[in-house]
């Protein structure tokens, strides 16, 4: 099958590779000609574990092409996915502009029947003005359906999510559209989802707001632990073994960031707003993230006495491990604030000091954690990489001007760093360490 998809970015590019490495003919479009340059000469702009290999592989097969123009793809493709960005808009909605420019362009384009199928996280009801719009720009009397095809795809993990996803949710009005997305997904062997067009829509956000809802929870609950002596990984873990609630997302940390969560949970109580039902749940989701950061810096100050003129080591950039990409990452909060105490800040990350330098241009990028930890006062984990729970500790310890690390994601092992003479500092625990000095 020919197949288009509008946009590059990370849901994009995993849709398009992910499609050309089944066997489709797939032709990649943006505007953005630094992203297809790149593309076309076989580099993936930005870091997704295994998606550079599936680009070597499909280019050099011939399955998949890039280009800023799309008009061959519209007039080649039998489904056409809308895969372009929809920021917040600075009241909390959906900016649709790249939707319409592509739904337009499509009307231009379109000579006989397509599968318009938007995969961008968008409000409900969208569909009808991609419909609306292709049918007043059209310029030939021709059929066509707008179908909702939600993406479920994990930074860090989006190529395992892509071949294996837990579900496949497909938004049709028609048996012609519906028949052509089943051929599209024959070689997924999951359950596939066939609902309304307006019901498909609701599901991506009503998901994405029920796993911030799951993580601010469990944050709270931490700070009740801590209050209480009580301990947050041990009453994870014992909910989690109820099947009606699951361990997945129980998880207590230092809050969720990323391009999803915090839009989508926006999004989403704009669009019951606008219907006139209210949220409360929702808000306070994101309230209850927001304050994350403050508390945490909170932790370090009554550890620290105070941080002014101290030099913290900050381990982790992205919003998650496995990715370069630092949109609403819990880690610029942070730093922001230690920088507003009068700390030092030294940072490291495996894949994301480039992106976090284009956002905080005087932030200090070590080229290895032992770097940043050299003379610190305290390490700061906000990102759990893999790679923070095995580097040598003992090292760290012994290049340290003081011994304090503050795990915000509770992700180390506290005992063996309070053997080697840290003070550790998890989230919704007791602390470690010798505290005496």
């Amino acid at each position: 099958m020919k197949i288009a998809v509008f946009g590059t970015g990370y849901v994009g590019l995993v849709t398009a590779l992910g499609f050309a490495k089944l066997g489709n003919k797939v032709y990649g479009i943006d505007k953005d000609m630094g992203k297809i340059e790149s593309l076309s000469k076989g580099r993936v702009p930005f870091y997704e574990p295994g998606l550079q290999e599936i680009l070597k592989e499909t280019r050099g097969k011939g399955l998949v092409e890039f280009h800023t123009n799309g008009a061959k793809a519209v007039e080649e493709a039998a489904v056409i996915f809308i895969c372009v960005g929809t920021p917040a808009l600075p009241d909390g909605r959906a900016d649709l502009s790249q939707v319409e420019e592509v739904a337009r362009f499509i009307a231009e384009n379109i000579r006989d029947y397509k599968v318009i199928a938007e995969k961008s996280t968008v409000p409900v009801k969208t569909s009808y003005w991609i419909k609306r719009t292709v049918n007043l720009y059209k310029k030939e009397s021709v059929e066509f359906d707008v179908v909702s095809n939600p993406e479920f795809l994990r930074e860090g993990s989006a190529v395992q999510d892509f071949f294996h996803p837990e579900r496949i949710v497909v938004g049709t009005e028609t048996e012609r559209a519906r028949n052509l997305m089943r051929q599209l997904y024959k070689d997924f062997d999951v359950p596939l989802l066939f609902t309304d067009v307006g019901t498909a829509e609701i599901i991506k956000h009503a998901s994405n707001s029920f796993l911030a809802m799951k993580i601010s929870f469990i944050n709270m609950l931490a700070e009740l632990c801590e209050k209480v002596d009580a301990d947050v990984d041990m009453v994870s873990k014992g909910m989690g073994l109820d099947s009606r609630i699951g361990e997945r997302f129980l998880r207590a940390g230092i809050g969720f960031g990323g391009s999803c969560f915090p839009k989508d949970l926006k999004a989403f109580y704009r669009i019951a707003e606008a219907e006139g039902v209210e949220f409360p749940l929702l808000r306070e989701t994101e309230r209850v993230n927001d304050l994350r950061p403050a508390k945490f810096i909170y932790k370090m100050k009554r550890a620290m006495w105070n941080l002014r003129g101290k030099k913290i080591g900050v381990l982790g950039l992205s919003f998650k491990p496995n990715t370069d990409d630092i949109r609403e990452a819990p880690s610029l909060k942070v730093i922001n604030l230690l920088k507003s105490e009068g700390a030092k800040i030294v940072a490291y990350d495996p894949a994301a000091c480039k992106n976090a330098r284009a956002v905080l241009p005087e932030l200090r990028c070590a080229s290895s954690p032992y770097e940043a930890a050299q003379g610190a006062n305290a390490i700061s984990l906000i990102t759990e990489w893999e790679e923070f729970k095995t580097i040598d500790w003992k090292r760290i310890r012994e290049s340290m001007e003081t011994p304090l690390v503050f795990d915000g994601r509770n992700a180390l092992d506290g005992r063996k760093l309070a053997s080697l003479g840290f003070e550790y500092y998890p989230v919704g625990k007791r602390p470690i360490g010798n505290f005496n000095g």
